[in-house]
This record gives C-alpha cells, sequence and structure tokens, in this order.
C-alpha cells in the first residue's frame, strides 16, 4: 500500500490526485480551484463577508466570536455529518482553506472532535495555486514539445487522442479552439484552466524524458489564454504537419460541427436544440463577417441555412458539405498558410493522421 502524501508534498497531492475538500466559501472555490478538490465550505458567502467586515472594524478575537454565532450548533451539525461523510468516503483525503489557517483548523478539530483524524494541508490554497504557477515554468522548460499542427478538420485532436505522452489543450479548455468551437457546456475559469494544465504537464513529466504533443494552437483557446511560458515556447517547438484531402477534412468537420455538436445541443436543450444548434453556428458565421468578406459571408450564409433545412426534412447532413468546404478554402486555409509562415519551429513530418501517428511511435 502507497504511503500517504505528506501535508506539504504539493507535488505528490496533485500526482496521485488526493481528494481535497475546500473549505473556503463558494465565491471563492468559484474563483479558482483543484480539479480534485470538492467545495464544503465552513461559511457562505454571506457569512464570510460579516466575519471579514467584523474583523477590519473590531479585530481576530471579535470575528471568531462572530464566526461561532453565525455557525451556531445547529448549521455546525450539518455541515458536520457532510465534512465526515466526505472523510468517511475518502479516507486517503485532506482538507484547507486559504492559507491552512483558522478555517481549516476549526473544522478539522471538530472532525477530530467527532472521532475522525483528517489532515490538515499545510499552507492551504494559496501555497498550493503558488507552486502550480511555478511548476508549470519548470515543466515548461524541462519539456521536449513537438507540435501537432495542421488545417483545419486535418483531425490533429484525433491525433492528439491517440498519441501517448500527449496533452488535450482543448480538452482542458472545453472548447474546440476555431471560432465555431465554443460547445453548449461553458467554459473553465482560467485559474481552473491553468491548474489542471499545470497538472497535466507534471504528470506527463513524471512518465520519463521524451516528446510531450501538443495540438497547435494559438494565444487563445476561447475565452481562455494559454500562460505566456507556454504560448513561448510553443511558438518556437517543432511540428509534426498533418495532411488530408479536403473531402476527409470536410467529413471531419460534419463529424465534430454537425452531428457531435447537434446531438450535443439536442441533450442539453431537447426540442428546441436543433434550432439553437442552427442559430449559433450563424452567429460564429456573422463573427467573421469582417475577414470573410461581405459577398462571401452571404453565400456562405445562405448554404448553411439551406443545409440546416435539408438536414431538418430528411435527417441528411450533406448539404453541410458546401458551406464547409467554401469555408475551409477561402477562410481557414489562406490564413493557416500565413500563420505557419510565421512560426520559427521546424517542421520534422508531414503525412496522413495515420502516418503522423507511425511517426511519432517510431
Amino acid at each position: 500500500m502507497a504511503s500517504r502524501p505528506d501535508t506539504e508534498d504539493y507535488r505528490a497531492l496533485f500526482l496521485t490526485d488526493a481528494p481535497m475538500m475546500d473549505m473556503r466559501a463558494p465565491l471563492e472555490f468559484e474563483k479558482g480551484a483543484f480539479p480534485a478538490a470538492t467545495s464544503l465550505p465552513l461559511m457562505t458567502d454571506d457569512e464570510r463577508a460579516q466575519v471579514g467586515t467584523r474583523y477590519k472594524q473590531q479585530g481576530r478575537e471579535a470575528a471568531i466570536e462572530l464566526g461561532h454565532q453565525l455557525v451556531n450548533a445547529e448549521v455546525r451539525s450539518r455541515r458536520l455529518a457532510q465534512w465526515s461523510a466526505f472523510a468517511q468516503s475518502h479516507p486517503d483525503g485532506y482538507l484547507y482553506c486559504f492559507r491552512g489557517g483558522l478555517r481549516s483548523q476549526t473544522v478539522q478539530r471538530w472532525l477530530r472532535e467527532a472521532g475522525i483524524d483528517y489532515p490538515l494541508v499545510r499552507g492551504g490554497y494559496k501555497a498550493m495555486r503558488r507552486f502550480l504557477i511555478d511548476e508549470l515554468e519548470r515543466s515548461v522548460a524541462a519539456a521536449q514539445f513537438v507540435l501537432i499542427s495542421g488545417k483545419t478538420g486535418t483531425g490533429k485532436t484525433r491525433v492528439i487522442w491517440d498519441l501517448p505522452g500527449s496533452i488535450d489543450l482543448e480538452g482542458l479548455a472545453n472548447h474546440r479552439g476555431s471560432t465555431f468551437g465554443q460547445l453548449p457546456a461553458p467554459q473553465p475559469g482560467q485559474i481552473d484552466f491553468e491548474n489542471c494544465l499545470s497538472i497535466a504537464l507534471m504528470k506527463r513529466l513524471a512518465e520519463g524524458p521524451g516528446r510531450l504533443f501538443l495540438e497547435d494552437e494559438g494565444r487563445l483557446i476561447g475565452r481562455l489564454y494559454l500562460p505566456e511560458v507556454l504560448h513561448a515556447a510553443m511558438a518556437v517547438a517543432p511540428m509534426a504537419v498533418v495532411e488530408e484531402s479536403l473531402d476527409e477534412r470536410v467529413n471531419v468537420v460534419i463529424a465534430d460541427y454537425v452531428i457531435d455538436l447537434g446531438e450535443r445541443y439536442q441533450r442539453l436543450h431537447g426540442d428546441v436544440g436543433a434550432r439553437l444548434h442552427a442559430e449559433k453556428l450563424q452567429a460564429d458565421l456573422l463573427r467573421i463577417r469582417k475577414r470573410l468578406g461581405g459577398e462571401r459571408h452571404q453565400r456562405a450564409s445562405g448554404f448553411m441555412a439551406d443545409a440546416f433545412q435539408q438536414q431538418q426534412s430528411s435527417g441528411d447532413t450533406g448539404g453541410h458539405r458546401q458551406w464547409i468546404a467554401f469555408l475551409l478554402e477561402h477562410y481557414y486555409d489562406p490564413m493557416y498558410e500565413y500563420q505557419l509562415q510565421q512560426r520559427e519551429g521546424d517542421i520534422l513530418f508531414r503525412g496522413s493522421r495515420e502516418a503522423v501517428l507511425q511517426w511519432a511511435a517510431s
């Protein structure tokens, strides 16, 4: 049986996905947390605000007294039941608050009085967050990045999924990276994204030396931005370029943005899902109208509207091929060629998805 990580061994805590109880208020948790953490706060947002005001006005002892009044015996009993249930379900877990101070120490003491000895992460959220920021820089400096590049629709993400030693940046960001890439479920917060990214890099490097594959991305993935240190490293990293025929690329886009995205909207919104899906893609198309040009935008919009009408009446998705091929040829391909010319990294290999996978495995 593996030994339990020390309460100051943040690396081991994150590498083992140690379950954690977060004692901070819900608003603090919403602003930034860790993937293995569960929000089980000592105080609500309103209670925390009241205690903070009392602390500023009358000092520590008065704030503690108010805290005990707010978290009275009945409230404490309900919350203690939740903490106890978590501790019993996760005997290998930990608890923490912002700095590992009064809030987490109070909960730890109450648990101990209930017969549960549960460890407290020293330094709390602040120390672990600082560790992940520093660790991200160390990981980027140590990694041998190779980017999986290629035109839109070549299936770069599919290559990432099939490559050992890769990290799916778009998966972490819950976004497909393009103008049309927003998914029905919201993206995580920036801090949550950075925390997950730092942990993913740490885990990959812990597996041993070797190339670490990332999909070629811009600075932004949806509304989330890549940390500057990673973006700078990717700008000069070598690349493997995925090349597929236009027909195959259209197939990939239909699979991802018509079929899969449509199914997501229908699962989430039911009968109105199809309409919301079509409206979403038209709105995305409108966002690139200026760069696409008014006449081209009008044509693409008409092609798209006809395709959705055909799909609704017959279930046939073939009509989508026209607007997708049009955008690939007139918008995405010229933009990709320009961006590729600006890159400093060497091109190590060119080939189909299957060929890239075979090259990476060799």
